[in-house]
Order: structure tokens, then C-alpha cells, then sequence
């Protein structure tokens, strides 16, 4: 994530409100930090940032394979072609929170850290939530997100819904793909679903090495000890009598969110879950989250109440591009694997 810029506003320097903003702007600025370590913006999206209004992402399709072309044959001449591309612009996010002057004279640092520790939670609830809206409503190529009810084009590069069962080839080179699946969790599902992820093409049908290392589910007991039961032994094929190697031990990491929600009409008693390939998705700019400007807080004293009013905002974005980076299950509503 992007650095915190706080301003002092002209005339506060000096007063008694000055000798406030040091601590609370260092509140601010932990609470930011401390929650980055359980991000799903931070470790599920591909960070960026630009300068610029706005930024393309697109890729190249494959460069045809080496030839053999006998002693002294000619050279083949293979070109590329520009894949779909995505374009991102980033929205302004605004917020504010105030300190009384009874506060600051009275010493109440610890309602002065209690409104700084709100507002901390409040930028990072909202950076978590339009992140997952992503995953959540990923089936849909747009959302209305907050209170404005504002919309947003969540498709992929592809036009389609980020999981999807019918991506097309720009090229004509391959058929439809999917990375949209109907399996609970289970050990077996998972195998399925990474080697369906392994057999991803391009758009001229070359595989690509997709190597999923990532389960990305919600913060449910239910899917948390189904994931750690399959994942968590060396031996032993979960719920069996069986007592081969495990061949699912030891190579994932887990990103949990309660952000993270079932979608409606799937089955009762089982949750949605995610696989990512976190190197494909840095690669070739999957879920790509875009900064173009830090959180910002500026301060000034309101003449009508005496209060030290702290004003915030900030400039992201984001949006999928590449499929490819990441499935999602949901049971009962994708095509099943077996």
C-alpha cells in the first residue's frame, strides 16, 4: 500500500491542537499497518501504482513454438498479437472524524485514540470490502458499492464476468475456458481444481503453468476446519481409512476474510473458497489494485464549534484482468469437476 501523507493546516502549528496531531496521526498510521498482515487488498491483489488518471493492462498472445526447418532452412516469422486489455481508474474515497477542544484541554488521550482508532478501521473496512466485492460478486461484470450506491465495471479483460464458464479466445485458438466450479471443499475438489487451473491456455491454446498456492475462504469454523483438515496432515487422505501421503500437505497458504460471503442459491451447509496462483497473478496482473493517491489527512479547527476537524481522502481502484490467476467454487452453482 502506498504511503500516508498528513498535513498540518496553516495557524494549528503552535496551538493546542498541534501538539495533538503527532500522536494521533501515529495512531492512524499503526492501525493502517497493523491490519495490512490479514489484508485480503494486500495479499490477494497485485499492488500498483500510477501518476496518471487512469492505466491499460493488456498482454501479448504467445510467440509461435521453434520450427524445425532443415539445414539452412528460413527463419519462421511468428508475430504477436495484443490480448484484451483492461483499463482502471481510480475513484476518490473521502472521509472525516473530529477531536473536541474539551478533549485536547481535558487530556483525553483516550478518546482522542479511540476516534483515531475508528477512523482507521473505517478506511481499511472499506478498502476490505470493495476488494472482496470483487470475489463475492465476481460472477456479475458490475456492482453498486456504498451508500452512494456508486457502480463499478468489475469485468475481466475478456468482457466476461471474472469467473466465468465461457471465456473466449481473442485469437480463436482455443476454446471457451472456465475457472468458475460447482465442488464443496474436500480434498478431492481441490486436486480437481488445481489441475483444471494447471491446464489454463493463453489464447492460442499454449498451457501456461498455472500453479495455484493460495485457498482464499471466508472466516466461517465450517470451511476453516474443512480446509485444515485436507491440508494440515502429512499422511492420510482426510475422512479415510487411508494412510498414503497427502499430497496437499504443506503447499498452501491461507487467507481468511469475514468480508468473504456465500453467494445465494448455494448449498446449504457449504461455503465458496478460491485457489490463486499468487506468482501468475503478480506475472500478468490478475486482480490488479491500483493506488494514485495515498491517504492524505489534513486538519483545521471549525470556527462554529472549536473542534479539530480531520478531513481524508484517497485514490484507488481496482478490477480483474486476467482471469487466469484465480478460480472460484461455489457448490451447487458451477460446472462440477470429478
Amino acid at each position: 500500500m502506498a504511503g500516508i501523507v498528513f498535513n498540518k493546516a496553516s495557524g494549528l502549528n503552535d496551538s493546542i491542537y498541534g501538539k495533538s496531531q503527532e500522536p494521533i496521526k501515529l495512531m492512524v498510521e499503526q492501525g493502517i499497518e497493523a491490519f495490512q498482515a490479514y489484508s485480503i487488498v494486500d495479499n490477494v491483489f497485485m499492488m500498483d501504482e500510477t501518476s496518471n488518471y487512469a492505466e491499460k493492462y493488456t498482454s501479448e498472445t504467445a510467440l509461435g513454438d521453434f520450427e524445425a526447418v532443415g539445414e539452412g532452412g528460413a527463419y519462421p516469422r511468428n508475430t504477436f498479437q495484443e490480448g484484451f486489455s483492461k483499463v482502471i481508474e481510480p475513484e476518490e474515497w473521502k472521509n472525516s472524524f473530529e477531536v473536541t477542544q474539551q478533549m485536547i484541554e481535558d487530556s483525553k488521550m483516550g478518546k482522542i485514540k479511540q476516534r483515531a482508532n475508528q477512523f482507521t478501521l473505517a478506511y481499511n473496512r472499506g478498502r476490505e470490502k470493495f476488494a472482496t466485492s470483487l470475489l463475492n460478486s465476481g460472477t456479475s461484470t458490475s456492482i453498486n458499492f456504498g451508500k452512494n450506491n456508486a457502480s463499478f465495471n468489475i469485468a475481466a479483460a475478456d468482457g466476461k464476468a471474472l469467473f466465468a464458464t465461457d471465456h473466449p479466445s481473442i485469437t480463436g485458438g482455443t476454446s471457451a475456458q472456465s475457472n468458475y466450479f460447482g465442488n464443496a471443499f474436500s480434498y478431492d475438489a481441490l486436486s480437481y481444481v488445481e489441475e483444471a487451473m494447471q491446464k489454463f491456455t493463453d489464447d492460442d491454446g499454449n498451457i501456461l503453468n498455472v500453479m495455484p498456492d493460495t485457498i482464499i475462504i471466508p472466516a466461517n469454523a465450517r470451511i476453516k476446519k474443512q480446509v485444515f483438515d485436507v491440508i494440515g496432515a502429512d499422511s492420510g487422505a482426510p475422512g479415510t481409512a487411508n494412510n498414503s501421503f497427502n499430497v496437499q500437505f504443506g503447499r498452501w497458504n491461507v487467507i481468511m476474510s469475514p468480508y468473504l460471503t456465500n453467494a445465494s442459491g448455494i448449498t446449504s451447509g457449504t461455503d465458496s473458497w478460491y485457489l490463486m496462483d499468487s506468482s501468475f497473478n503478480e506475472a500478468y496482473a490478475g486482480l490488479v489494485w491500483l493506488e494514485r493517491v495515498a491517504l492524505t489527512i489534513k486538519s483545521y479547527v471549525d470556527e462554529n464549534t472549536d473542534n479539530n476537524v480531520f478531513k481524508a481522502r484517497s485514490r484507488y481502484g481496482a478490477a480483474p484482468n486476467n482471469w487466469r490467476a484465480i478460480a472460484k467454487v461455489n457448490p451447487g452453482l458451477g460446472t462440477v469437476l470429478s
